[in-house]
């Protein structure tokens, strides 16, 4: 896969960065990073998914003189541990580790969450470079400083706002991404349209064909055009105080849920967000905030990526238990990213539990 480079930069004063979209980056990152810091230790945190990938940027940065350690964890959710976390902190100690060191997340949305942890928290805080290889840390993830942990009864309760040095999205990776993979991330991009550029939605209405065949420019398209919204987002509210943040959690509160009722890893991350915002806009149009068509256009779309769009069978109590811990609840009481039309979504508080529960059931 070869395609032009292209860069998204995120504007945060002193904590701005570039987002480099490209091919072979993973080669070059060792001398990329030595260029934006100075640079003589890299802690490189991967799954046990990612050897190759891993052992090729550790070569990168073997070869521009920068001496390496590198780390695995078990692939899946159930990384984004406690213990996880501190088994890495202790590996972290015994190398060496100081706060000259620099931490590098080789892997998708869970390694770059937990080893965005590891750097936060290590020492008060190390240098992060995001280099994700799943089109969902692609284009969602591994942008806008969202790190951390979960606990046994919520996902992403424990971590930090915590923005890298930098992100290399090296698309090469996305050749050999497993067909689900690359399919839950495509969910994440659909939000985007969702919340915030109806044009950007209708793009991807018109190149699903493009989409599925992994066409390399409309990949590098799809990608820098969701940083870009990613991008918008974090600098206008880096750390959730203004309220427009939580627009990127549209769908995620019914997905939080699915995800802790049926097990962390039964579904993708990808899987529940499609079926989640489903649900949220089932929701918005009960309550009259969205017509009927744009529900559909979004149920056509994600079906036609192959995305799932049925609530998996779980019981209403749990999953309404599971949403009473979600991040966005004030004072016990539920609150959902809702759609009014394609493009534009709002923060709702009150909502009335019934309709949340009719929004989980789809008999179409």
């Amino acid at each position: 896969m070869n395609v032009p480079l292209r860069t998204v930069r995120v504007n945060l004063e002193s904590r701005s960065y570039d987002i480099e979209i490209g091919s072979g980056l993973l080669d070059a990152i060792g001398q990329r990073v030595r260029q934006i810091r100075e640079v003589t230790h890299a802690v490189i945190i991967s799954d046990s998914n990612l050897k190759e990938y891993a052992k090729q940027v550790e070569h990168s940065f073997s070869t521009a003189e920068v001496r390496c350690s590198r780390f695995e964890v078990p692939a899946g959710e159930r990384s984004k541990s406690v213990d996880q976390a501190s088994a890495l902190w202790d590996q972290l100690l015994k190398a060496g580790t100081d706060r000259k060191s620099i931490v590098v997340a080789v892997g998708g949305g869970v390694v770059g969450d937990l080893a965005g942890f590891i750097a936060a928290s290590f020492t008060r805080g190390l240098d992060f470079v995001q280099v994700p290889t799943s089109l969902l840390a692609h284009v969602d993830s591994s942008v806008g400083g969202k790190v951390g942990i979960n606990l046994a009864g919520a996902k992403n309760m424990v971590g930090h706002f915590w923005q890298p040095i930098h992100v290399a999205i090296d698309m090469c990776v996305l050749e050999t991404l497993p067909e689900r993979d690359y399919r839950s991330g495509l969910a994440e991009v659909v939000k985007y349209g969702v919340i915030l550029d109806a044009d950007f939605f209708r793009f991807l209405e018109n190149n699903v064909a493009k989409i599925k065949e992994r066409d390399p420019e409309t990949l590098a398209e799809i990608i820098r055009q969701s940083c870009r919204l990613k991008a918008y987002v974090v600098e206008n509210d880096e750390r959730e105080t203004t309220g427009l943040r939580a627009i990127l959690n549209y769908g995620h509160t019914f997905a939080h849920a699915f995800e802790t009722v049926c097990g962390y890893g039964e579904l993708m991350h990808g899987e529940a967000v499609s079926i989640g915002m489903l649900c949220a806009s089932r929701l918005a149009e009960s309550m009259g905030r969205i017509s009927a068509e744009d529900t559909k256009r979004q149920t056509d779309l994600l079906a036609s990526l192959g995305l799932p769009i049925d609530v998996p069978p779980s019981g209403h109590d749990q999953l309404i238990a599971a949403m009473q811990k979600d991040k966005k609840v004030e004072h016990g009481r539920l609150r959902f990213i809702l759609p009014t039309k394609i493009g534009h979504v709002e923060l709702v508080s009150d909502v009335e539990e019934n309709l949340v529960r009719a929004a989980m059931k789809h008999d179409d």
